[in-house]
């Protein structure tokens, strides 16, 4: 099977199986936008990738090759099965496979969802296997795409628990202080609670540097875990 078919075989699968109360249900957790979907639930889309993977015909290169034209789909389970597809072939991981998630990044990627799913799924296996390093995410600080920019923080959460030198990730994710987006608000401030869950000293100075001019999402996901005097000392000079 080549990818163009297993795409459209996908695409026939997904309209054959809508359902309008599911898209109801999970539209709410999507405040960025239209939760544009056919309403599939996991089962449904678990069994279909479980059934494909199974076939003599399907190797890695078939999934990689449909991916990228299931990514650039604005319905919610088309990407779903992209990162899906690539979870079973962790262990054949290469550089490659991050020139694939920018890739996706740059032509589909439209939701916290399955950026964050990318993130812990498939980012931190590169990162982990240092198959990439995280310097390899600088560029992707100034991306057009918001969730590829909210990736960066993200993707490095697990990472902080395999090392004490937390300064080169605080150092990078800098520019993100005074990015624009609400969705990269949450991936800094939610980078940040972890740091400092870990190592307080480290983290509450660097948002002490930030307190007055970051935006104040940021701080509300950071400081999320504080006691009420601990939250103080990040309050906004008046």
């Amino acid at each position: 099977m080549n990818p163009e078919e297993l795409h459209n075989e996908i695409v026939a699968y997904c309209r054959a199986n809508t359902n309008e109360a599911l898209i109801k249900k999970y539209s709410r957790y999507f405040k960025e936008g239209v939760y544009d979907a056919y309403g599939l639930s996991m089962d449904l889309i678990n069994l279909k990738i479980k059934e494909i993977l199974s076939r003599k015909d399907i190797d890695f290169q078939v999934i990689r090759a449909a991916s990228k034209l299931l990514v650039k789909s604005q319905k919610y389970e088309e990407p779903s099965f992209a990162l899906l597809f690539y979870k079973p072939f962790v262990k054949q991981f290469d550089r490659g496979v991050f020139s694939d998630l920018t890739v996706w990044y740059e032509t589909g990627i439209n939701n916290w969802a399955h950026s964050d799913g990318i993130c812990g799924e498939l980012l931190f296996p590169l990162l982990k296997k240092n198959i990439i390093s995280y310097t390899d995410l600088k560029p992707w600080i100034t991306a057009k795409n918001k969730f590829q920019r909210r990736a960066v923080p993200v993707s490095l959460i697990k990472t902080l628990k395999s090392t004490n030198d937390f300064g080169p990730y605080l150092k990078m994710i800098e520019p993100l202080m005074s990015d624009p987006e609400r969705e990269v608000h949450q991936g800094a401030g939610w980078f940040l609670r972890e740091a400092w869950k870990l190592r307080r000293e480290i983290a509450e100075e660097f948002l002490l540097k930030w307190k007055d001019t970051s935006p104040r999402l940021i701080f509300q996901y950071a400081c999320e875990k504080m006691n009420v005097e601990e939250k103080m000392k990040f309050k906004r000079t008046k």
